[in-house]
């Protein structure tokens, strides 16, 4: 995937925008070169959370536990009897009703992150009641660190935005690119302070893919 010059490679997005865009031209592994299609695995650089484009025999030479790099997995669990009430979500302290949350190893502890205008926001405030949310969902602790996360899109739930009114919560288990994709999009197509139509029209068409992708959740007891 060719790098966007005018993002720095070592901001942890940088890849925002090469995600939220359709790819241009052919794309090759960013760490041997070999020329990759469309859809292709990617692999995560830890330290910096930076994300490469990979061939499949390159990705398979990095599974979770590596120093370095991480595999990001390919699939995306549905979530649909998760079980997180509105006192729960209100306690993280999320400024908007979506977000994703995922260990990061290098930090020792779950971290937060919302969509923006601005690219990716970090929630900076303790997750206080986390281990209440993961005691409610076992399945909350088979999460690979660094590259899968929890996204949670309330959106419609005490909000007004008319696409998104009758909108159920939605709760996934998917991969971290996934989550990079969805605030490339919303950076990409926000404007204005409300966001005007076209980014409302980008988030439901981001999940209505993930539904048609999406696997039943693995049964975790605790």
């Amino acid at each position: 995937m060719a790098t966007d010059d005018s993002v720095r490679r070592d901001d942890p997005f940088s890849v925002l925008r090469r995600f939220a865009r359709k790819p241009s031209g052919a794309e090759r592994c960013e760490l041997c070169s070999r020329a990759i299609g469309p859809e292709h695995p990617h692999v995560l650089e830890i330290a910096h959370r930076q994300l490469l484009c990979a061939c499949d025999a390159c990705a398979i030479l990095f599974p979770g536990g590596h120093a370095k790099y991480s595999r990001v997995p390919r699939a995306i669990r549905d979530m649909s009897d998760f079980r997180l009430t509105d006192a729960q979500w209100d306690s993280l302290l999320i400024p908007i009703e979506m977000a994703f949350f995922y260990r990061n190893s290098t930090a020792g502890r779950v971290v937060a992150v919302y969509p923006s205008p601005a690219g990716a926001t970090e929630s900076l405030l303790p997750l206080e009641r986390w281990d209440e949310v993961v005691a409610d969902n076992p399945i909350l602790a088979t999460m690979a660190p660094d590259v899968e996360a929890l996204v949670v899109n309330r959106l419609g739930v005490g909000t007004r935005q008319a696409v998104f009114i009758d909108h159920q919560p939605e709760y996934y288990i998917m991969p971290i690119d996934h989550c990079f994709r969805l605030v490339g999009l919303v950076r990409l197509h926000w404007k204005g302070l409300s966001g005007g139509a076209e980014v409302w029209d980008a988030i439901a068409g981001f999940f209505a893919d993930i539904r048609s992708r999406a696997e039943p959740r693995e049964v975790v007891r605790a």
